[in-house]
């Protein structure tokens, strides 16, 4: 990896123990996929957490040209939770790796993939596409999304095109009920 393991704490003391601990194993991830150009770590105390279980949160952020790979874990330790989200993202590169890196395995090639999911005689979707759906879209802030949301009962996610900054955004609900907005930028 060309960049050290940026570490963040939240409510936590980073200790040499913990920092080492940390990057001794997220500094070996560009073993597991070379092309992984940052890597991030997050280590979170929460003390109004629900369950004591819950309250050491591990994120992992691994960043890539094209790729971006993320795995949270929630412990009663940080270093358990650190672990377990380690773990996660070695599965996770390996199931990128499958998908980008190695032959199909199935013996078909992309183009008869792509076949198969769209079929040109009725120009529908395959089965691989339950629903599809078309909506106009008017600008509006992140508080008139917000309230759409809400509105509309959408629990998880709500698409809109921001009027201050003339860009598609997601505004998602957390886990821990707040809300939170993704802003794509092309790469």
């Amino acid at each position: 990896m060309t960049n050290k393991v940026e570490i963040q704490t939240v409510n936590i003391r980073l200790t040499e123990k913990i920092e080492e601990h940390v990057n001794k194993k997220a500094g070996n991830l560009d073993h597991y996929l070379p092309a992984i150009d940052e890597a991030r770590v997050q280590l979170s105390h929460y003390k109004a957490a629900r369950d004591a279980k819950d309250r050491n949160v591990a994120e992992i952020m691994v960043y890539g040209k094209g790729f971006t790979l993320r795995s949270e874990v929630r412990a009663d330790e940080v270093l358990s939770a650190f672990d377990a989200a380690f773990d996660n993202m070695q599965r996770q590169i390996e199931r990128h790796k499958g998908k980008h890196y190695r032959g199909r395995g199935d013996g078909k090639s992309a183009a008869e993939v792509v076949e198969e999911v769209f079929d040109e005689d009725t120009g529908e979707l395959s089965p691989l596409f339950a629903k599809r759906k078309k909506f106009t879209m008017y600008p509006m802030t992140e508080d008139e999304a917000l309230v759409q949301m809400r509105d509309l009962g959408h629990d998880n996610f709500f698409i809109f095109y921001n009027a201050e900054t003339g860009k598609m955004n997601v505004l998602y609900r957390r886990r821990n009920g707040s809300y939170g907005l993704i802003e794509p930028e092309l790469g």
